[in-house]
Order: C-alpha cells, then structure tokens, then sequence
C-alpha cells in the first residue's frame, strides 16, 4: 500500500467548494468524529506504548517529541502542557520540531526535510536509554521526523511511532506504533483536519495515561499540579479541599510548608511530619495512595498512635 493515503483527493469532497455552507460543514463535523474512531480502534496500541512508556519513565529518563508542521505543533502541545497540569519536570520533557521554535508559530520553508539536523538534534541533546521518544507524522515518511526516531532509537531511547498511512516507515521501525486510520481529508492533503484531530486526541490519552500511571493523579485530580500562576494556587488549594475538608488557613500553611507540593500538604493535613511524608512517597516512587498505605503499615506497626479515620478511608480505597 502507498504512502498517501491523506494526501488523496476523495470524491466523496470532490465539490465541496459548490456546497451550501451547512454542507461544508456538516462534512468536516462527519470527518471529526471519523478521527475520533480511528482514535478508538487504535486504543489497544495506544495502551501498549502508555504502558512500556511509564516503566522507562519510572526512572530519570527524559519525554522527547519530535515532529514537523501541524504535527510538530501539536507534539509540542501536548508536552508543553503536561508541566503546569501534571508537575512534569521542565528538565525531563524536550521538544524537538523541524524548524525550531519558529515554526511553533509560522510554516518554515524546507524544515522539514532536514533530516540531518534532525540527527545533530537527537545526537546534541544526548537523547538515549532513559528516554522516551514520541514521533508524529500524519504522512509517517518525514524526513525529520523518521530520522529523529531512527537516530534515538539506535542510541537506545524507547520509540513511539504515530502516523495516518498504514505500513510507512515510521510506523514500522518504532518500537511502538500507534496507526490512526483516518484516509483522505475533506481538503486534500490538509492533515490539520481528521489527521490532526486524531493525532492530538492519541497524544492527550498517551500522556495522561502514561502520567495516571506514575501516580500524578489521585481521586481523578491533579496532585502534581505546579502553583504557578493564581489559578493553579487556587486549585491547589480547592484539591485539598476537596480531599480532606479542611479550612483554607490550614490548606494554606499546609502548602507553605511543603513549598507548595499538594501531595505532601495533604499528608501533613493527616497529622504527619513532614520528613515522615516525604519519605513515603519517596519510596512510593510519588503515588500517594501507595505512600498513604506505608504510613499506615508503619503506624499499625509501632502502635504510637491512631491512625485518622478519614486518612485509613483515603489510603484502603480503590
């Protein structure tokens, strides 16, 4: 099979330019919710590379995206996003589009054709064994692109391919392979359409996935979220809230105290120290509920103290 399928005029749009607007965009609407099943059937490859992403993750290893154009622009968004809403470390996560930041916001003529930079990239930011790499190509034949993944697969990184044509090179060389069967565009060869809807659902069900996982998320909220800004310090502050039902003068010492860290502000909210809390989670590799369970244990097993009710509800629950 070719290589272009997206890049097909389809007749079923042959005239869309003759249409009545309703027309129009009754197509493209069709077309999104195309994008979405293509989405679903890829589900179970999607859960596969979520899975072998998070074992490499758990240790020091660093997030790479890689991609050009629409699909550079949505890589890069959808790893721009996971530090202020999941507290994904700055120095863990590595964007790497054709054409540099600049085509974050304009089209950068060529750039995606440079499959020799894209070499020097992976080779200068010394991507490797600890890292994940997650190529987006909706063609799954850019140069940039493949090159990136093959040059950080052959230094050891984790792959993960995503592309809309069947059998292409991206595809068949990642270690993972995410295929989102999408055919041609209501406007030939624009893959900003179906092709970018499906390609930015997968990588927001990747990444939230592979971040569920590592335990940044507790009762379906966002306990690694990073206060940087107003909004982000009230929603701490309505988390544990929510978590514990404590008034917002203990929230806010709590989160004084642990520089703003919502997991260890809700353990102290518990009645414990400090250092107590930092080491559980420490050995419980981040996830709270785990770190909750070894204070228990502990607790149980001194018998100094009674454990809270509403902190035995919190740590038992599943």
């Amino acid at each position: 099979m070719g290589y272009t399928e997206t890049e097909r005029q389809s007749p079923r749009y042959a005239k869309i330019d003759v249409w009545e607007p309703a027309e129009i965009l009754e197509a493209m609407i069709e077309g999104q919710f195309s994008a979405v099943a293509a989405v679903r059937a890829a589900r179970p490859a999607i859960e596969r590379a979520g899975l072998a992403i998070e074992r490499r993750l758990r240790g020091p290893g660093r997030l790479v995206y890689v991609g050009a154009g629409t699909s550079g622009r949505l890589a890069a968004q959808d790893g721009a996003e996971l530090m202020p809403t999941f507290g994904w470390p700055h120095d863990r996560l590595l964007l790497l589009i054709a054409g540099g930041e600049n085509a974050l916001l304009r089209a950068v003529e060529g750039a995606e054709d440079q499959d020799q930079q894209a070499i020097e990239l992976v080779r200068g930011n010394e991507i490797g064994g600890s890292d994940v790499t997650i190529a987006v190509a909706a063609s799954g034949t850019t140069p940039f692109t493949l090159a990136c993944l093959r040059e950080a697969k052959k230094r050891g990184s984790l792959t993960i391919g995503v592309a809309n044509n069947r059998g292409t090179p991206l595809l068949q060389e990642a270690d993972h392979s995410i295929f989102l069967e999408t055919g041609p565009e209501p406007i030939a060869g624009s893959t900003r359409m179906k092709a970018g809807t499906a390609q930015r659902i997968t990588l927001i069900l990747l990444s939230s996935l592979v971040m569920i996982l590592l335990g940044r998320v507790y009762d379906g909220l966002m306990v690694d979220v990073q206060a940087s800004n107003k909004k982000l310090v009230r929603r701490s502050g309505k988390i544990l809230s929510r978590l514990t039902g404590r008034g917002d003068e203990e929230i806010h010492e709590a989160l004084q105290q642990t520089g703003g860290s919502v997991k260890l502000a809700f353990l102290l909210l518990q009645g414990f120290g400090l250092g107590e809390a930092e080491a559980a989670l420490d050995q419980a590799e981040g996830h709270l509920r785990r770190a909750m369970s070894l204070i228990v244990e502990r607790s149980k097993g001194t018998g100094l103290r009674e454990t809270p009710p509403s902190f035995r509800e919190h740590a038992t629950h599943e």
